[in-house]
């Protein structure tokens, strides 16, 4: 990034793959580049050097088949859930009639039945994420990115909303890339956990989370689990 001091290198010789249908996590302490990374995969950001491969083919800019949840749910006051859904598929010109019945698909899946016609203001903070993480699968993209999407919830709509995720990602199994700051998180939801260091971002572990699927809130608590979270602290520990 320019920063009128020769720029600023957010992330350095950041190279992985992902396969289709992995749930991955990203993790890592702030100023890290993680939501930089994100940007870049959803093609909203071009990387200075580099490049992003997705599907056999150099990703230039944002594409359809990636959906993006930010860190706020961003959804528009005056809409209701239902039209806040629809606004994607209002963007590629697509009929009413079929957008709305969309809509209310994903209003099922995340568990919102009942507050179809519900304003924003009206919501909780875990439901307005659930809106968000519905509106970004309206289109039915292959990959849904998330950039911290339950870092502003308290602890325990925290802890459910992850096992609102995994139930979605299980019934829908869409490859997944989720940034959060969160060891306990990125364990319970992910098949993998990339770490990355301090700025310049730099990839310091690529963790296989072996837990066995589907993930229960018991797990948390298990030697295996506990294991793993000793790893991620001690490589986080030596940034």
């Amino acid at each position: 990034f320019p920063n009128g001091n020769g720029g600023l290198r957010a992330l350095d010789r950041v190279s992985f793959d992902i396969a289709a249908q992995e749930f991955v996590c990203i993790l890592g302490p702030s100023g890290s580049g993680k939501s930089t990374l994100l940007r870049i995969l959803a093609g909203l950001l071009a990387p200075t050097s580099g490049k992003v491969i997705y599907r056999g083919q150099r990703l230039t800019g944002p594409r359809r088949e990636v959906g993006f949840v930010f860190q706020k749910s961003n959804l528009m006051p005056w809409r209701t859930v239902v039209e806040n859904i629809t606004l994607p598929l209002e963007l590629v010109a697509q009929p009413r009639s079929q957008a709305v019945s969309r809509a209310k698909e994903m209003v099922e899946l995340v568990g919102l039945a009942g507050f179809e016609d519900t304003l924003p203001r009206d919501l909780s903070g875990g439901m307005a994420q659930r809106v968000a993480i519905a509106r970004a699968l309206a289109h039915d993209p292959d990959l849904l990115l998330l950039d911290e999407p339950f870092g502003s919830l308290d602890a325990l709509t925290r802890e459910r909303m992850g096992s609102e995720l995994l139930r979605i990602w299980q019934a829908r199994r869409k490859t997944v890339m989720m940034v959060t700051h969160s060891i306990s998180e990125a364990l319970f939801l992910a098949d993998r956990v990339l770490v990355l260091s301090g700025r310049p971002g730099q990839l310091c572990l690529d963790l296989p989370v072996n837990l066995a699927r589907p993930r229960l809130e018991t797990m948390r608590y298990t030697p295996e689990f506990g294991d793993l979270a000793r790893q991620m602290r001690q490589a986080i520990g030596e940034i």
